[in-house]
């Protein structure tokens, strides 16, 4: 079982890694790339589509970012199946702090997490979990 307590981690200001941001407002990848951003959190915006986010420069893959950045926790935004193949990722870049938003996770990838020792956190709104 995991015991890493990411809420506490969030207030320590961790650069985050945004899986799934999207220029598209009537997204949560939108929605919580602006939310975390007016939160005064560092967020780097993750997806192979886009080059810029709102202006902020986006990166392709997670291992673009971590070449050119710091990344202290993934944040899943994106459907299960996306989610468990970009966790293989996360996993050889030793990226193992991770949220995965509600409905961005199902059952293996929680056996993924859980056989890999991931810190993580699963169907919990990081929005909500990150007021303080």
């Amino acid at each position: 079982m995991n015991n890493f307590d990411l809420v506490q981690y969030l207030r320590q200001n961790p650069t985050i890694a945004l899986v799934g941001a999207t220029n598209d407002k009537s997204k949560y990848g939108n929605v919580i790339f602006h939310d975390l951003l007016n939160k005064g959190y560092t967020v780097y915006p993750v997806n192979p589509k886009a080059t810029t986010i709102d202006g902020h420069r986006a990166y392709k893959t997670l291992e673009e970012l971590v070449q050119e950045q710091k990344v202290d926790l993934v944040v899943f935004v994106v459907p299960p199946k996306i989610t468990l193949n970009l966790l293989e990722d996360a996993l050889r870049l030793n990226l193992k702090k991770v949220w995965i938003q509600p409905g961005a996770g199902d059952e293996a990838v929680r056996e993924f997490l859980e056989k890999h020792q991931f810190d993580y956190l699963m169907d919990a709104c990081v929005m909500v979990m990150s007021r303080h």
